[in-house]
């Protein structure tokens, strides 16, 4: 059986990779490789040898121009040293192969300013929604409730029933798109897999602190039509294991926690599928 591979991608501010490519290893990758934005510019790294790209969570650039803007030009324009093949395509050839990518944090930022999420009718150049200033003007860190949608077609979220249980911690979270419309069909597709809600997750909320960014219909993580490429604002690489939880000591918790679903249910597919 081929070797199940996964890339997390570090350089320029971000810093959660080790705890990513922890948590792809808890979670059944074969292979979890923390490579540098520079050593898939030089071709040293191509996409083309791995399953599942991991976007970390970080301050890329220091968020100059906002939060993984640069990057994001960068990324769209960029070509690969010897060969000369646009960046870009090698993430479209990767998305058109049937694998996986999932954006944390600074990664979520970094997918919609690209335009690769919410990618409504399969179109990941053509950026939709953005990522902006907390609603109430400052960085939040804190553990939020989030809602799943079990209708999403999200292969990340699969399994989980009501919601989880995750940490944020930004100062860019607060999701916007272009026109009514564009949210209009995240929701008619059911791509907001996953909202801030109340403590029970019965229902997404817009109250303060529980919505920690005022994000538009309590969004807090999208995915594209395909469920194969998703981004969200909480953190599941940083709820893998019981003593990462904040009243670990106090309350009796499985042994993992419930942020290792997202990356089970990635390397699941990847070996049932590619």
């Amino acid at each position: 059986m081929t070797k199940t591979k996964a890339l997390v991608i570090t350089g320029n501010g971000t810093n959660c990779e080790m705890e990513a490519a922890h948590a792809c290893k808890l979670g059944g990758f074969d292979e979890a490789r923390i490579a540098h934005l520079s050593e898939l510019m030089s071709g040293e790294v191509c996409l083309d040898d791995y399953h599942f790209l991991n976007l970390t969570g970080g301050f890329l650039d220091g968020d100059d121009l906002g939060s993984a803007k640069a990057q994001a030009n960068r990324l769209r324009y960029a070509t690969t040293e010897g060969s000369g093949e646009p960046i870009m395509e090698q993430l479209l050839r990767f998305i058109g192969d049937g694998k996986l990518i999932l954006g944390v944090c600074n990664g979520f930022q970094l997918l919609v300013k690209m335009g690769m999420l919410p990618a409504l009718g399969s179109d990941y150049l053509k950026q939709t929604a953005t990522l902006t200033y907390n609603a109430n003007g400052r960085f939040q860190d804190r553990w939020c409730y989030l809602k799943c949608d079990p209708a999403s077609p999200s292969l990340y979220t699969r399994g989980i029933e009501g919601g989880v249980y995750l940490p944020i911690r930004h100062g860019e979270g607060k999701f916007l798109v272009d026109t009514p419309e564009t949210l209009e069909a995240i929701e008619a597709n059911h791509l907001a897999c996953l909202k801030y809600s109340d403590k029970d997750y019965s229902a997404p909320t817009m109250e303060f602190p529980e919505n920690p960014n005022g994000s538009s219909n309590a969004i807090a993580g999208i995915c594209d039509e395909t469920g194969r490429v998703m981004g969200l604002m909480p953190h599941p690489e940083a709820f893998v294991h019981r003593t990462q939880h904040p009243r670990w000591t106090r309350e009796e918790l499985p042994e993992e926690g419930s942020g290792l679903t997202f990356f089970r249910n990635a390397a699941q597919y990847v070996r049932q599928n590619l």
